[in-house]
């Protein structure tokens, strides 16, 4: 998948493109990795970042953000592209959530991220509009990053892929909650299961709903 017109075309029907990437190499910046985390807003388990660097004349089919595509076949792309790019995976731990705040460990994750891709790119491209404060590499910020960058679209599916299956591993350690289904977002199911069966040592401690659990007003 290779020339403007594509990814052209691609900006006109509202998918994410390689207009981002282009302009990087275009400076100079030969190897460009797209950023993106997942898990900011759940009660339970690790907020998890991916770094991807595509080659781009082999671009998996069907990158999109990660929100628009369905459980079976963001596995299918990932699958994708853990084949076709490089890629690594980080997280920032619940304890780490607990301690520096779930922003402040969503950038730890991007930055481990980064760190751990085998090849050290030249520019990063971070969805969001913050840029990690221990990210030592050239780096710029795409609001709706997922939506509007090809790279950044592969890193949210990579990352939503991996964070769902520890999710639906924890599941299985600790049922009745519904991590295989919602992953440890606030659910109604999932807030009841917290009432009924209390918190776990994978429950976010600063998150209101399970602080309040933990220590009720008097």
């Amino acid at each position: 998948m290779r020339g403007g017109a594509i990814w052209g075309l691609s900006a006109v029907m509202g998918q994410p493109d390689y207009t981002f990437e282009q302009a990087a190499v275009q400076q100079g910046l030969q190897c460009v990795a797209g950023v993106d985390e997942v898990g900011r807003g759940p009660l339970a388990g690790p907020v998890t970042a991916a770094a991807v660097i595509l080659d781009p004349h082999s671009i998996p089919p069907g990158l999109n953000d990660s929100k628009k595509l369905t459980a079976r076949r963001r596995s299918e792309i990932a699958a994708d592209i853990w084949l076709m790019a490089k890629v690594a995976v980080a997280h920032a731990s619940v304890a780490e959530i607990d301690e520096l705040n779930i922003l402040r460990a969503s950038h730890l994750a991007m930055q481990r991220a980064v760190d751990l891709l085998q090849q050290r790119p030249d520019h990063v491209l971070i969805d969001g509009n913050m840029i990690p404060r221990g990210l030592t590499v050239s780096a710029e910020t795409i609001v709706k990053g997922d939506a509007r960058s090809l790279s950044i679209a592969a890193a949210s599916i990579v990352a939503k892929v991996v964070r769902d299956r520890i999710m639906c591993a924890l599941a299985a350690d600790f049922p009745g909650y519904g991590w295989d289904s919602n992953a440890g977002y606030p659910s109604k199911a999932h807030k009841m299961a917290l009432q009924s069966l209390g918190v776990t040592p994978h429950h976010r401690r600063s998150f209101k709903p399970v602080h309040n659990i933990l220590y009720p007003e008097k």
